[in-house]
């Protein structure tokens, strides 16, 4: 995957202490070498010796993104995140790309010219998504199942209006009405009693953590300084001034405290960001807290969901119903391997661990046995998890479902920028959007910048110039069981979530690697799912993965599909990744610890 590097940022990747690539075959039968990210070390020793023109804090998909886009125009970025990169909301949407039906609903009803300029911004920044990386993100039929006859007309005429405000969008057909009975084909597990007939339109979805670790990678391949475990305990500040000229921060794994300079910053925190705002307008840069909501620049609303097996759900069709018993949207969707059900728009504290109540279980539950033809009962529910989206703060309304999901940029004290908000569909025109504020506000480093190129850039894995498989990820499907000889289901795995990357895993299986011999057939971790033990590896080695809920939960999803099947193989992850990254007896037990605190957080609560 070429990129347009200049030559300082090659020579800053030089003696980068990468793992050694092994080539990969092109289509043509030639053998290129991919790119390898940094090591974690070598980031770690630019972040102490380099003064950088922009720290971002956050490594989420907006925090990445706006790496991105800031590296991409030619400034010298860091990026820093106190955990993993997407542990936080970014990792925990509805794993949907889209426009939002609703807001359009909401437009035309209204007449609110705000709520279509979202939605129309919202379209174009899906089309980039699926373009950027098309073998990770995909469009997907979503019917709404009608109870009632005469709602056809007006569902039919919003869901060509979607149409038509999507514009000629590439991968994405056009909706259509189903009958009755074409509704009950396509999905089997509707009860027939409550369907008229059933409209369906077509959005995107995606693999939402491994999405962002695309983003960020890329921007690790643009010239940024990337870390995850790095926490920002305070903002430098020029004692003249009162300009932020850095951050001083902490090693989450080692404890070790150093400063990175910077000429600015960026918030990109996602629902914590008033913790840096906090640090920006207290004179010591620290964050002494706050007892007035008032400040708070976010609200948070939380989202449930549950993964239960595939049979509840067509692989290649969604469901999404429009207005539940209190007037939530409840949705089906096929996911990797699963069905994800669940809805959104509800009260919930800022934690990084969100855990769903027993109660919103039973009423997602409750809600989908009124629209299917069986009753669904928690030993059918795999996992259950929550996330936290940051919604954007309406100080005359205490109700999280009145509020847009608008982005803002706000300067703050010592010139920090700050983005807040939004989406994860609009992510890439969040950061862009951030960036153009920060060089309006430092206008020594707009001087410099090339204009914003993110729009057409496709990202890590996506064949950027077409020597690979042309852009042809059926091929890389079809490589690795031919040439490699993997199951159907691995192959197609690795080639979803890896692009031309899942070549280098084939390699490394190939060749072997430090705990199994060369030549053997891929190891699955669990035997009813795609997940291989070479992942592991390639984490580690590849995608700066350091704890076992980074590769369980974020670099494989094993945790978000089947909580118990994490549980069971954490012993297994806990011993490779001890061998791969020379851990302690005393080291894997805490390990173990946390990983197991964390997956509690992810299995079905018990029932009150």
């Amino acid at each position: 995957d070429a990129f347009p590097f200049s030559a300082n940022r090659r020579a800053s990747q030089d003696a980068a202490g990468n793992t050694k690539a092994l080539p990969i075959s092109c289509r043509d039968g030639t053998m290129v070498f991919p790119w390898v990210a940094p090591s974690r070390e070598h980031q770690l020793k630019r972040l102490k010796e380099e003064t950088f023109d922009l720290v971002v804090v956050g490594g989420g998909c907006v925090g990445s993104g706006v790496a991105l886009d800031a590296a991409s125009r030619g400034l010298k970025v860091a990026l820093l995140e106190r955990d993993d990169f997407s542990a936080g909301t970014s990792g925990r949407s509805t794993k949907l790309i889209h426009g939002g039906v609703r807001y359009l609903e909401n437009a035309f009803k209204n007449l609110d010219y705000s709520q279509y300029k979202l939605v129309r911004e919202a379209l174009a920044e899906r089309a980039h998504m699926l373009r950027a990386a098309p073998y990770i993100a995909r469009a997907v039929p979503i019917m709404v199942p009608l109870e009632k006859w005469w709602t056809v007309p007006y569902y039919y005429a919003g869901t060509k209006m979607y149409d038509l405000v999507a514009g000629d969008s590439i991968g994405v057909p056009r909706s259509m009405f189903l009958s009755k009975e074409q509704a009950s084909y396509s999905f089997p597990m509707l009860n027939p009693n409550k369907l008229s007939g059933a409209l369906v339109y077509y959005d995107g979805q995606m693999n939402d953590t491994r999405y962002s670790l695309l983003v960020m990678l890329t921007a690790a391949q643009a010239g940024a300084a990337v870390a995850n475990y790095i926490n920002v305990e305070q903002l430098v500040k020029n004692p003249d001034t009162g300009n932020i000229e850095g951050t001083k921060v902490r090693d989450v794994r080692s404890g070790e405290e150093f400063v990175v300079r910077a000429k600015s910053v960026v918030n990109a925190t996602g629902p914590f960001c008033d913790t840096l705002r906090r640090m920006a307008q207290s004179e010591d840069g620290k964050d002494h807290g706050s007892t007035n909501d008032d400040d708070n620049l976010v609200v948070p609303a939380g989202g449930i969901h549950i993964v239960l097996p595939d049979h509840f759900c067509p692989a290649q069709m969604g469901l999404i119903v429009p207005n539940t018993s209190d007037g939530r949207v409840l949705f089906f969707l096929p996911w990797e391997g699963g069905t994800l059900c669940g809805t959104t728009d509800s009260a919930t504290p800022i934690t990084m661990l969100p855990k769903p109540s027993s109660d919103e279980v039973d009423f997602v539950l409750r809600e989908s046995g009124r629209y299917l033809n069986r009753r669904i009962s928690r030993n059918d529910v795999r996992a259950a998890w929550s996330g936290i989206r940051p919604l954007v703060k309406d100080i005359h309304s205490n109700d999280t479902k009145a509020i847009s999901r608008e982005h803002i940029v706000e300067v703050n004290p010592g010139n920090m920028v700050t983005i807040g908000g939004g989406k994860w569909t609009t992510y890439r025109k969040m950061a862009e959007d951030a960036v153009d504020k920060l060089l309006d506000v430092h206008p020594n480093l707009k001087l410099r910048t090339g204009p914003c190129i993110t729009a057409g850039l496709k990202l890590v894995g996506a064949d950027r110039a077409g020597i690979v498989c042309e852009q042809k990820f059926d091929i890389i499907t079809i490589t690795l069981r031919e040439n490699y000889g993997y199951d159907r289901d691995i192959a197609e795995h690795l080639t979803r979530n890896y692009g031309t990357r899942a070549l280098q895993i084939a390699e490394m299986i190939r060749n072997g690697y430090p705990t199994r011999d060369k030549n053997l057939h891929p190891r699955r971790l669990v035997a009813k799912h795609p997940f291989l033990e070479a992942e592991v590896v390639f984490a580690v080695q590849h995608e700066y993965a350091l704890t076992a809920v980074d590769v369980l939960a974020r670099r494989t999803r094993l945790a978000y599909v089947d909580s118990k099947a994490a549980v069971d193989v954490l012993p297994h992850v806990i011993d490779l990744m001890g061998k791969l990254l020379g851990w302690s007896r005393a080291k894997k037990a805490q390990e173990t610890k946390d990983a197991l605190a964390f997956l509690d957080t992810m299995r079905c609560p018990d029932q009150d």
